[in-house]
């Protein structure tokens, strides 16, 4: 073949491009899987914060899940009034104490299963062979089985 009809060398793959593709089709997943519990990512995250951590206070959250403090304020108000968490110690001049309440732990459950379910259809035994050794790598990277 001349140089004319040879085809040009694919571009060289960048691991933060592969990293980042991967990480919007998980989160496109997942959203899809959390729709039906009224989740979103941003919002599984914080209750999940909230959870690990009770008592934790707005600044805690806001660095655990690297917001600012206005936006966590806003977000746990909004998962207050959907029964969600509640603020323990919400006097004027105390610092805030915040948790999960019963309701939150069984929709933390809801969208465990969830999750489960992409991390097989993902990741799993069915699932493209690359992505399986990715998950392993990733579980083996920490420590997860």
């Amino acid at each position: 073949m001349t140089a004319e009809n040879e085809r040009p060398a694919p571009p060289v793959t960048s691991t933060s491009i592969i990293v980042l593709t991967l990480a919007r089709r998980v989160e496109t997943e997942l959203s899809a899987a959390l729709a039906p519990l009224d989740l979103t990512v941003s919002r599984l995250g914080l209750l999940g914060h909230i959870a690990g951590v009770p008592g934790v206070s707005f600044s805690d959250l806001a660095r655990m899940s690297g917001i600012t403090v206005q936006s966590v304020h806003t977000a746990v108000k909004a998962l207050a009034a959907a029964g969600l968490v509640r603020d323990t110690t919400a006097r004027a001049g105390s610092a805030s104490a915040i948790e999960v309440t019963p309701e939150g732990a069984r929709l933390l459950e809801a969208a465990e299963a969830a999750i489960a379910e992409v991390d097989d259809r993902l990741f799993g035994p069915d699932a493209d062979p690359v992505l399986r050794r990715i998950n392993d790598t990733v579980r083996a990277a920490f420590g997860g089985s």
